[in-house]
């Protein structure tokens, strides 16, 4: 990959970490997205140990080459970014760009017995039959073998729901992984406050959802435009991401 197309990766991240925390996505200092700038997944960028989401630039995100014996433990990232994103760009290359949070209302639901997102509206609907669910929390996901399972696990999904812990979702580009994040949790936030009035949910016909589903399938170019908005406040407001 060249230069150029690194630093445009670059760009897109950090602005998916500034707005992430202008939305009240992130979580303290945890949390990690990183996004692939090699073939085989083995060129990754991702945040560095313990830096608020809100204060990352393009040129603070490390480049991990797994390629080069030694180059990913000579980074000082958090282990549980190894584990999980390291896991992941090596063993699902086509997994470009990995979203992974704890935001409030989508970890709520993966709180729940039964964390699926049912499809009650639009937003919902994206969802239908498309979320992997994993119910095996063990712990902080900080080893090797936890970042193999869950990669294992997500298979060639995009959306992986993690039991008792959070949402990772995966996608080509950093603008389709952030929109999707943002309308996940979006969702969750919808479901939360319909189960929270304790009436009985309208939950849409299966043949209705799943063509929702579809029809969101076929708009890629909204989600991209949705995060290039997003960017351009960005742009006027704090500018520094880019740097």
């Amino acid at each position: 990959m060249s230069q150029d197309i690194e630093q445009t990766v670059r760009i897109d991240l950090a602005a998916a970490f500034r707005i992430a925390a202008r939305q009240g996505l992130h979580e303290a200092v945890a949390n990690h997205f990183s996004a692939a700038v090699s073939e085989d997944g083995s060129r990754f960028l991702i945040n560095p140990k313990w830096r608020h989401f809100s204060r990352i630039r393009a040129r603070d995100l490390v480049l991990v080459d797994t390629s080069v014996p030694g180059n990913a433990d000579s980074h000082d990232l958090d282990p549980t970014a190894w584990a999980i994103h390291g896991q992941l760009h090596r063993l699902n290359p086509r997994a470009r760009v990995a979203l992974h949070l704890h935001p409030i209302y989508a970890t709520t639901i993966a709180t729940l017995q039964d964390p699926t997102i049912l499809p009650i509206d639009q937003n919902t609907a994206r969802y239908f039959n498309r979320v992997v669910i994993d119910r095996h929390y063990g712990g902080m996901a900080d080893s090797d073998a936890e970042g193999a399972r869950l990669t294992s696990l997500l298979g060639d999904r995009t959306r992986l729901m993690m039991g008792n812990h959070g949402v990772m979702v995966v996608a080509p580009t950093v603008g389709e992984a952030f929109d999707d994040m943002y309308t996940l949790e979006r969702a969750c936030q919808l479901l939360v406050n319909a189960y929270a009035t304790g009436r009985p949910l309208s939950v849409l016909a299966d043949d209705v959802a799943e063509k929702t589903a579809r029809d969101w399938e076929k708009i890629t170019a909204f989600s991209l435009r949705h995060f290039e908005e997003m960017k351009l406040i960005l742009d006027r407001e704090e500018p520094d991401y880019r740097d």
